[in-house]
């Protein structure tokens, strides 16, 4: 999942809470993404704005249009992600799907690298970013977790899920990796500006002279699972739905192990510029209302991430 992306993020990104021990159904085959491509089967929603409860909540642009534009990473699952005919498919295009019928538009999710969704946003590429992205405060405010620095508008999030953090190795050869501090002197494969690259780099300043923590990034955790498996890294760290998934799906589960509990719980939230705050409450009253009919639940367990499930949304319910 940079200042605007758990993914995700910690001290500034991984989208992530204690989600317990998710039981991920389905055998959805992954596939890579095109950059910055869209797939015009993943729109989400189809009422109409006349026969949708809540239309009139939206800003009347996006409510003529009919669209709102998602920037998102499409290859977290089960997240968000493309099945083997392209259709983008996951946890947030279900409930984008799902608000959409509350708010009589579509949803069109739109790929791009993790740490450039923010940057997106601020450039009125997207309307909003859904992508299992952390709720924080630094990218509340535009800061950069590294350095401190203000690097751009900050944005407002609409609270929908709580996820953590976890490590996964390869199965059978954990390299006695069971926490964070056991990272120090191996090689870790993160996804760029997500909340794993901040706990990594806040680890890699504690390990002893001698132990250096070396840390690969990635433009998304698909590439970093490639190089677990190549054995060119002895770890993997992501949000724990993504792990407990990569662990049940991939080379049908015998690939990767999760080592250690989960850290960093925190809520994920979808951005939306701070200006647009008539989106946003529109966007947390579709959410609300999805919540209150039941059909957030069942969206959950289908994914197998109802132990993150929250009782409302918030807007920036993030530390």
């Amino acid at each position: 999942m940079t200042a605007g992306s758990t993914r995700r993020t910690t001290a500034a990104h991984s989208r992530l809470a204690a989600v317990g021990a998710i039981a991920v159904a389905g055998a959805l085959i992954l596939t890579g993404c095109g950059d910055q491509t869209k797939n015009k089967n993943n729109s989400s929603g189809s009422s109409s704005a006349a026969s949708a409860p809540l239309a009139g909540k939206l800003p009347a642009s996006i409510r003529d249009k009919g669209v709102i534009r998602v920037g998102s990473d499409i290859s977290y699952a089960p997240v968000e992600f493309k099945d083997n005919s392209g259709n983008v498919v996951g946890l947030d295009p279900d409930l984008a799907a799902a608000m959409g019928k509350q708010l009589g538009v579509k949803f069109d999710f739109q790929n791009g690298t993790f740490d450039a969704l923010l940057t997106g946003l601020r450039s009125n590429r997207y309307d909003i970013a859904m992508s299992a992205m952390t709720d924080n405060k630094n990218r509340q405010e535009g800061v950069d977790p590294t350095t401190g620095k203000k690097v751009g508008e900050g944005v407002d999030f609409v609270d929908y899920l709580t996820a953590g953090v976890s490590i996964y190795t390869r199965k059978g050869d954990t390299k006695g990796i069971t926490s964070w501090s056991d990272l120090c002197g191996k090689k870790v494969a993160v996804e760029r500006g997500t909340v794993s690259e901040d706990l990594a780099k806040a680890e890699a300043k504690k390990c002893p002279s001698g132990k250096t923590l070396s840390i690969q990034a990635f433009d998304d955790n698909q590439q970093a699972e490639t190089r677990l498996r190549s054995g060119g890294a002895d770890a993997v760290s992501a949000d724990f739905p993504v792990a407990a998934y990569a662990v049940k799906t991939s080379g049908g589960g015998k690939d990767f192990q999760i080592v250690g509990g989960q850290v960093e719980a925190a809520p994920y939230g979808i951005a939306v510029a701070k200006s647009n705050t008539q989106l946003r409450d529109a966007l947390q009253a579709a959410l609300n209302a999805v919540i209150k009919s039941g059909e957030y639940e069942k969206i959950l367990q289908k994914w197998g991430a109802q132990d993150g499930a929250v009782k409302e949304s918030v807007i920036n319910g993030g530390k």
